[in-house]
């Protein structure tokens, strides 16, 4: 870890504000501590975790990375929609365990802004760190957009929603609304929760009406017409009707109010995804709602060595696998700006997506170009490996590595079919 810089007691900037990284200015981490060249990766997520692993692989010997986090776990968090359904908690990995694998420095800090013209970062602790690179890595902030509904808390779904699936099987709610706001990032937990409340109400023999309420133009339209007809039958099947291109407010508890054409919605429970906002980086140029703006190597333009990925960017969808991939582009750009002799690619997504059900899940893939997807598939068996959740080139192999060890070689616990609890 590089040695904290003498205290100057500088001003910091407002959000969003930029400084700017002077075209002349020498200054370097690497001279300044005597190392080699010095990645910060700032987060502790799937974006960070990637960036991490990456690097690893990629950087000549020499680098220098540290990790900059609050957490000390990796939640497994597209698992989290199970937990109200009786299934074990989403799996955790301690971020020290990840980076010593990585040969990186984990620092347990919360970066407060970032002075791009002395490459230095300044942190909660009040420590000034310097970089070579910094990585932006620092996901997104979840507001709920309606005051009448339950928000999805990924970091809280079971205590939000275990309520609601138990009143569910009780047959005390009758009829259910699950609604994505217009600034919609990953519309898939409306879908799953959808299906598996669908399939405990035909377990416990009581009703159950469900409806979707969405401003795509078709059920999961980002993963192109092939998916959206297989899934759109998927939901007629359980008899849960979807409304596309539209738009909902909530005006009191069980109303809907619907746009357009003015129909009007009661329902028991209503259940929505929050809307997201970037975090506010001081001294980094934000765009709109708070989101960072990179080129395609996942570089923030005008502030000299600095890149973002993840939730934390302008990248409308908000996905684990999405994260994975834009940390690769930005990891071989700054593997490449640290001397290694590799040809950095461009960020152009594959979107894999595992659909959890009441049954088996489903298995959705998709290249994405202009907002929708074409030579997309859905399958009942996977078609990547390992077929998990957050499909990610470095990250991915490890967790599966790390459940092999921990429950000796048995199912790993990031698959998708696990055991419901009683």
């Amino acid at each position: 870890m590089s040695e904290p810089l003498p205290a100057e007691d500088p001003t910091p900037p407002s959000a969003g504000e930029k400084i700017e990284a002077g075209a002349g200015d020498s200054h370097s981490a690497e001279a300044e501590a005597g190392g080699g060249f010095h990645v910060v990766v700032a987060g502790g997520g799937v974006a960070a975790m990637e960036t991490v692993l990456a690097l690893a692989d990629l950087a000549p010997p020499s680098t220098r990375v540290t990790v900059l986090a609050p957490n000390e776990e990796l939640v497994y968090r597209p698992l989290t929609v199970r937990e109200p359904f009786s299934y074990g908690p989403a799996k955790r990995y301690p971020l020290a365990d990840i980076a010593a694998h990585a040969g990186a420095q984990l620092r347990r800090d919360t970066l407060e802004w970032v002075d791009p013209a002395k490459r230095t970062i300044h942190t909660h602790s009040g420590g000034p760190l310097s970089y070579d690179a910094l990585v932006l890595a620092l996901g997104a902030l979840a507001h709920p957009r309606y005051e009448h509904a339950l928000t999805i808390d990924d970091a809280h779904m079971d205590e939000t929603l275990h309520g609601l699936v138990q009143d569910i099987e009780g047959g005390y709610v009758k009829s259910l609304a699950l609604v994505a706001p217009g600034r919609m990032a990953w519309p898939f937990p409306i879908y799953e929760l959808a299906l598996m409340s669908a399939g405990r109400a035909f377990d416990e023999d009581v009703e159950l009406a469900i409806t979707i309420v969405t401003p795509e133009d078709a059920p999961l339209a980002i993963f192109g017409s092939a998916v959206s007809e297989a899934v759109r039958d998927l939901l007629a099947e359980s008899g849960i009707e979807v409304l596309t291109s539209a738009y909902a407010e909530v005006p009191a508890a069980g109303q809907l109010n619907i746009s357009p054409g003015g129909r009007s919605l009661k329902v028991d429970r209503i259940v929505a995804l929050p809307e997201l906002y970037g975090p506010p980086v001081r001294g980094i140029p934000l765009g709109e709602h708070g989101f960072i703006r990179i080129d395609p190597h996942g570089r923030v333009h005008g502030v000299g060595p600095i890149y973002a990925a993840g939730d934390a960017t302008e990248f409308a969808l908000k996905y684990g696998g999405v994260a994975a991939q834009q940390a690769d582009a930005a990891a071989e750009s700054i593997a490449a700006l640290a001397g290694a002799a590799i040809e950095p690619a461009p960020f152009h997504p594959t979107i894999h997506g595992v659909l959890l059900t009441a049954s088996r899940p489903r298995y959705l893939t998709a290249r994405i170009t202009g907002g929708h997807g074409f030579s997309s598939e859905i399958a009942d068996t996977p078609t990547w490996s390992p077929p998990n959740k957050i499909v990610a080139r470095y990250l991915a192999p490890y967790l599966e590595e790390s459940d092999r060890s921990a429950v000796g070689g048995l199912a790993a616990e990031t698959d998708t079919d696990g055991e419901r609890r009683e």
